[in-house]
């Protein structure tokens, strides 16, 4: 999971660097639309591997994706990213039975809570984005979960979904997409697939390692490394510093974890 979060956020941090060129969905778009390519052409998914839940699945990863680079063109990385967990956080209350995972949901929810008070009067818009994010972020999770523990390829049905989800949106991307854009095409397209491996084929090939480990709830719960990563790669990144409150936020969301982790 760590490994996942650093290359995922290492990604996101050179997608903005793209925002400047272009709107954060078409950013989004160049991301799953590599990455479909790269997955197509490693698993080379059969027919039957293009079902209507791969399809929600890459749709889902897609919503999150574009909604998520809306939510950091406005807000630091860190703090958008622990906006956003509470997707995560819904998928483990559904799947909780113990007090322990209750606290542990209690003191992430009152994380982001803490966050999100701490910019609502700056960054709304941001924060509205986020939380659908978090919205498409649930869907990821428990659709990516069944997918694990079917029958199938789930890396076949990756590709598959991913690819199916670039082509549906690709009329939105062409409207967006600007009159000129002042980058030879080389650069565009090596930034692309660079984007694509590290925010989509490296984390997303681990995150489906890890849902088979810990199921959807604990998959959903050890998201909230995400935040912590997320904060580091922002300030040496993008130099983006934290305000006291979002600090505060972020601990509380990484308190989840350890009042999550199982005892031996």
């Amino acid at each position: 999971m760590v490994a996942s979060s650093l290359s995922l956020y290492a990604g996101a941090a050179v997608a903005v660097g793209l925002f400047e060129l272009f709107p954060p969905v078409v950013v989004a778009w160049l991301r799953m639309s590599a990455a479909a390519l790269i997955l197509l052409v490693l698993y080379r998914p059969a027919r039957a591997s293009f079902t209507w839940q791969a399809t929600v699945y890459g749709v889902a990863t897609l919503g999150m994706n574009m909604t998520f680079y809306e939510a950091i063109a406005r807000l630091p990385l860190g703090t958008a990213v622990a906006i956003e967990f509470l997707g995560p956080v819904l998928v483990a209350a559904v799947g909780s039975r113990s007090l322990r995972d209750w606290l542990a949901l209690l003191a992430a929810l009152v994380g982001v809570v803490v966050i999100s008070g701490a910019v609502w009067s700056t960054a709304a818009a941001g924060i509205l984005f986020a939380l659908a994010a978090g919205a498409m972020w649930a869907v990821y999770i428990v659709v990516g979960s069944r997918i694990v523990g079917g029958t199938g390829n789930p890396r076949s049905a990756m590709a598959a979904g991913f690819a199916v989800a670039a082509v549906l949106t690709a009329p939105l991307a062409w409207v967006l997409w600007p009159a000129e854009v002042a980058m030879p095409g080389t650069q565009l397209l090596g930034l692309a697939l660079g984007l694509g491996v590290l925010s989509a084929v490296i984390p997303y090939s681990l995150d489906q390692v890890v849902m088979k480990m810990a199921g959807a709830p604990g998959f959903a719960l050890l998201q909230a490394l995400l935040p912590a990563s997320a904060a580091i790669l922002g300030a040496v990144a993008l130099r983006q510093f934290l305000s006291p409150a979002e600090v505060v936020g972020i601990a509380l969301v990484i308190l989840a974890i350890l009042l999550r982790r199982p005892a031996r």
